[in-house]
């Protein structure tokens, strides 16, 4: 949580007492879920013995040498590891949550240990039905819900890490590499700038470079998100970790290691997510205020007793000061925040928004910037028929049947498009012989005794074949709309054309304007070309675009917005968006994208609908209201109960707290900041 704080190994923070975060991720699954395996057996160890000290407490049995026993492995082998960090913040003059926890919980356990042990040296008035009154269930429940937090704090960051390491493993672990002995394979961390390396269809890309020899198709949509396959000839760019789709060429090394693009992004994504979320900020400012405080006050109540307090003095300055303690445990404090994140992030859950964490739905309400991308977050991702036009007198469904059949044997984004709108319509594909991809152009087959075209115009050109003056018109305005045109030929005749693009999603309009409603200024950033970002931006009234865009760069232009003083979310879907979801005050994923895209947002929209955003900004400001509204009852009993605890009131009207009303009031304030967060169950969105 402190980037300030190195350490050479796995531990926690002495300024937080947070769990440290790996500077870099680890390959390996396990290691990135290790951290919750720990807290988890610890939270069910608690939980197990937890359960029956607050059975015999509630049940009125008195079976106190069996609570102190339960209680003891709960708190000091189970929640071995808390007690170490509120140390490890005294020894560090840093005192922080834990420290808290560490006091509160110790002060109950004492003063029931010294009550099992030594019960003579109380007063008859302290007792109840001859039992004097003992807090072990207190302080055994707070640690298992303390542990419980931080178990699911520590998933949620696993899950983070193995996002990040399924992203490591884009990149192939060897290449081919040519030099003056020939071709050989090697491991690609023996790949050095300016080697020669040859890339089979099928391959992906190992190291960041241009191509020497040959011409490709490659899917890049790992890096841009686009799923239509780029054309690459000589000196074009190649990235490592994308996929070689069809025919083999030389490339040249340009670079390696940390150096590649795919790299740098697993980096960017693992350095913003070290970060310190600001209610952690407050909690701290507030513990290193009120700790000292709460020590302060009891230490001055049990020195007034002892002087001018009735007989015993000690043992009733003892007792008061053990009550100023337990009231001033931080259970509501505790509860204050994650009780009301928890109920408002289920209660986002319920409508298909998911919340990660409290920082996302803390700043969600002050959001005034939304950048999002393109495909799949306001497009549908996928390359799709948009229309068909066919030369007189051959149909539609013709042309549709006769582009399916020759696209069976291919295997490109644009070919699965095709098949799927004549699967949609019900239209049989032909037997078809001797199927050819010819690179960069198109397919060819033989199709009942004539030749069966689909492409490009490169491919008319190759074939030397014309074209209607209707069907070209048709193609340069259909072109104009940022779609891509494919030529069906049969024979020698063009009989018609096909136009592919990745569909604007039916919501996003209606999204968009609800955004405008709400204030906020859109940005969409793409990877695609100028002519589709245009056409996009112009259809849906966003306020500014940017084309061409890597990821790399996205996460620049989140970082000048957020210059300018902008609170930006970022909406995206795809490992192209990763970086820019990372960086971005509110990250917001869409539930079909990438898995390192979901775990580097905040909030994830199940369904993909921006109409979602809206909500969950709604759902951010009840939720923010309801945390401080939660904070004040936790406050107020503290404010109010200490001072009576101390024994404030007792030389007016002889009032005192003894610990076991301590213990009710302290209960009480948890219960008054847990009924008031479940309000958010009720509340209309």
């Amino acid at each position: 949580m402190h980037p300030e704080i190195l350490r050479d190994k796995p531990g926690p923070c002495p300024i937080c007492g947070m769990d440290l975060e790996p500077i870099k991720p680890s390959q390996d699954d396990s290691e990135a879920l290790r951290e919750y395996h720990t807290w988890a057996k610890r939270f069910w160890l608690a939980l197990i013995f937890t359960i029956p000290v607050v059975i015999l407490a509630m049940s009125g049995l008195h079976y106190p040498k069996i609570q102190f026993l339960l209680t003891t492995i709960v708190l000091f082998w189970a929640g071995a590891n808390l007690y170490v960090r509120a140390w490890t913040s005294v020894i560090n003059r840093s005192l922080n949550m834990f420290s808290l926890i560490g006091l509160g919980t110790l002060s109950a356990y004492v003063f029931s240990l010294v009550a099992l042990i030594f019960p003579q040296i109380f007063p008859d008035s302290l007792k109840m039905e001859g039992y004097l009154p003992l807090y072990f269930e207190s302080a055994a429940v707070i640690i298992t819900l303390v542990l419980l937090g931080q178990m699911l704090e520590a998933r949620a960051r696993g899950k983070t890490g193995m996002a990040l390491s399924a992203l490591i493993k884009e990149s192939p672990k060897r290449a081919r590499r040519i030099d003056s002995d020939g071709e050989h394979e090697v491991n690609i961390d023996e790949i050095k700038v300016g080697d020669h390396l040859r890339v089979l269809s099928g391959e992906k890309i190992p190291v960041d470079g241009a191509l020497l020899e040959g011409q490709s198709h490659v899917d890049e949509s790992i890096i841009t998100g686009e799923a239509i396959s780029i054309k690459k000839e000589k000196t074009d760019k190649v990235i490592a970790g994308t996929m070689n789709l069809e025919g083999s060429f030389i490339m040249l090394a340009e670079k390696v290691g940390s150096e590649t693009l795919l790299a740098q992004i697993v980096d960017m994504v693992a350095k913003a997510q070290r970060t310190l979320p600001p209610i952690q900020r407050v909690a701290d400012k507030v513990s290193r205020y009120f700790v000292p405080a709460v020590i302060l006050v009891a230490l001055v109540t049990f020195a007034l007793w002892s002087l001018w307090g009735p007989q015993p003095r000690f043992i009733n300055a003892f007792v008061y000061a053990v009550s100023v303690l337990i009231i001033a445990c931080p259970c509501a404090l505790g509860l204050a925040t994650p009780i009301s994140i928890i109920v408002g992030v289920g209660r986002a859950a319920q409508i298909g928004i998911l919340i990660k964490n409290a920082e996302a739905l803390e700043k969600l309400e002050k959001v005034t910037t939304l950048v999002i991308d393109k495909t799949g977050t306001l497009t549908e991702g996928f390359p799709s028929i948009t229309d068909i036009i066919s030369k007189e007198p051959v149909t539609s469904g013709k042309v549709l049947q006769i582009a399916a059949s020759v696209e069976q044997g291919s295997e490109h984004p644009l070919s699965k498009a095709i098949l799927q709108e004549s699967k949609k319509k019900k239209i049989n594909t032909l037997a078809v012989q001797n199927f050819e991809a010819i690179t960069g152009m198109g397919v060819k087959a033989n199709l009942e005794n004539t030749v069966a075209l689909v492409g490009n115009q490169a491919l008319l050109k190759k074939f030397q074949l014309s074209i209607a003056q209707y069907l070209l018109e048709s193609a340069q305005k259909l072109e104009s709309q940022a779609k891509t045109v494919l030529y069906v030929v049969e024979g020698n005749d063009v009989i018609g054309l096909l136009a592919v693009a990745d569909d604007v999603k039916p919501t996003s309009k209606e999204a968009i304007e609800g955004l405008h409603k709400l204030g906020l200024h859109i940005v969409m950033l793409t990877g695609d070309n100028e002519a589709v970002a245009e056409n996009v931006a112009h259809d849906l009234n966003i306020d500014e675009y940017h084309a061409k865009v890597n990821p790399l760069e996205k996460g620049l232009w989140i970082e000048r917005l957020k210059e300018q003083g902008d609170i930006v979310a970022m909406a995206g879907d795809g490992i192209n968006d990763a970086v820019a979801l990372a960086k971005a005050d509110v990250g917001i994923a869409m539930g079909t994208g990438a898995g390192v895209a979901l775990e580097s947002a905040g909030v994830t929209l199940v369904h993909g609908d921006l109409k979602m955003i809206a909500r969950a900004i709604l759902l951010s400001h009840l939720t923010m209201r309801n945390i401080w509204q939660n904070l004040f009852f936790a406050f107020i009993y503290n404010c109010l109960g200490i001072p009576i605890a101390a024994g404030l009131l007792y030389p007016f009207w002889g009032i005192t707290l003894t610990p076991m009303i301590a213990g009710v009031a302290m209960s009480f304030s948890s219960i008054s900041v847990l009924l008031n967060a479940l309000r958010l169950k009720k509340v209309s969105i």
